[in-house]
């Protein structure tokens, strides 16, 4: 099992940047993927990005450009680079690990908050 930690979410303005770190109990090459989530107010929990443990990359489009997931093995964290932010950005971020070693289940994270005012 796994435990994912998130930290960096906050209120900023239209055009700004924010930097989410999701930390790992254990190496995060020992899961498919990592990958970031987002709840926007009153939708669904979605996929926006995620990075295999080869290093590959996926971005959904409407983050493409703006967004840029990350890591660092060494200290286990996953990051996510928000740029030129608007306010249909605003929402839950959560961390996800795509099955732990031998275990083929989703891990999540307790979510962070992002929030874009104009």
């Amino acid at each position: 099992q796994v435990q994912l930690v998130e930290s960096g979410g906050g209120l900023v303005q239209t055009g700004g940047s924010l930097r989410l770190t999701c930390t790992a109990s254990g190496s995060i090459f020992n899961t498919r993927a990592m990958g970031w989530y987002r709840q926007t107010p009153g939708g669904p929990r979605e996929v926006i990005c995620f990075m295999t443990s080869g290093g590959t990359t996926h971005y959904v489009d409407a983050v493409k450009g703006r967004f840029t997931i990350s890591r660092d093995g060494a200290a286990n964290t996953v990051y996510l680079q928000m740029n030129n932010l608007t306010m249909e950005d605003t929402g839950i971020y959560t961390c996800n690990a795509d099955g732990w070693g031998s275990v083929n289940k989703y891990f999540w994270g307790r979510g962070t908050q992002v929030t874009v005012s104009s």
